[in-house]
């Protein structure tokens, strides 16, 4: 072999090994683990029932407190006049709340829940939760302890249990009694809750929480 023919042979093996090296090493990264991704069949735990925000202002201050409404008085609610014809005041496990029967002069009464709840996060103070509530048909369900879907919406429990309550003005129900409740909530704050006097059929009903600023008090019984 020539010396010509050897360093010619010597140069193409160099060059075979330079492409051999480039092409795996351009294997390799295209063949890099991807992040694992979660397998469509696993089943999803449900989405964190979002609790209702406190709403900016001062209650007392900046709007009415609607802890003052009374029995007579005549209020406005989401813009809408209405009367309110009586009240309920609960009790259950040392929590405390007020219901009041709105009628806006077309028979068709809502329900007006008030209540003080402790902070959203530890050493946040209490803030007022208002819910309007609005009567629905669930054709015979009765309040699961589990999940329920209702018109397309899941909801998720949240409380239950039995409230001891005294009645005021016209509310359809007993001076005094007891009154079994279920409570639940949808993701975007939605509630659905059960109501029985001990003994009665369920009823349930809608509510979506309200600004504490959007109650105006018009004028006082």
């Amino acid at each position: 072999m020539t010396p010509e023919v050897a360093a010619i042979l010597g140069l193409s093996a160099v060059t075979l090994v330079l492409l051999l090296g480039a092409f795996f090493a351009t294997t390799r990264q295209d063949r890099k683990p991807r992040k694992a991704e979660p397998p469509g069949d696993i089943p999803r735990q449900p989405a964190e029932v979002a609790p209702p925000q406190p709403s900016a202002g001062h209650v007392g201050i900046d709007y009415p407190d609607p802890r003052t409404i009374k029995v007579g008085d005549t209020i406005d609610c989401q813009s809408v006049r209405t009367r309110v014809l009586g009240a309920m005041y609960l009790s259950w496990q040392g929590n405390q709340w007020t219901e009041y029967l709105l009628d806006d002069g077309t028979r068709r009464y809502q329900w007006l829940s008030i209540e003080t709840r402790a902070g959203l996060n530890p050493g946040d103070p209490p803030h007022l939760e208002v819910l309007l509530w609005t009567p629905v048909p669930t054709q015979g369900m009765i309040p699961a302890k589990t999940t329920l879907s209702v018109e397309g919406v899941e909801f998720f429990p949240v409380d239950r249990g039995t409230a001891a309550f005294r009645g005021e003005g016209v509310t359809s129900m007993p001076e005094r009694g007891l009154l079994d409740f279920a409570d639940y909530r949808a993701a975007d704050g939605r509630m659905l809750c059960f109501e029985r006097l001990q003994g009665q059929p369920w009823s349930s009903s809608y509510a979506q929480p309200l600004p504490p600023g959007s109650i105006k008090i018009e004028k006082k019984g």
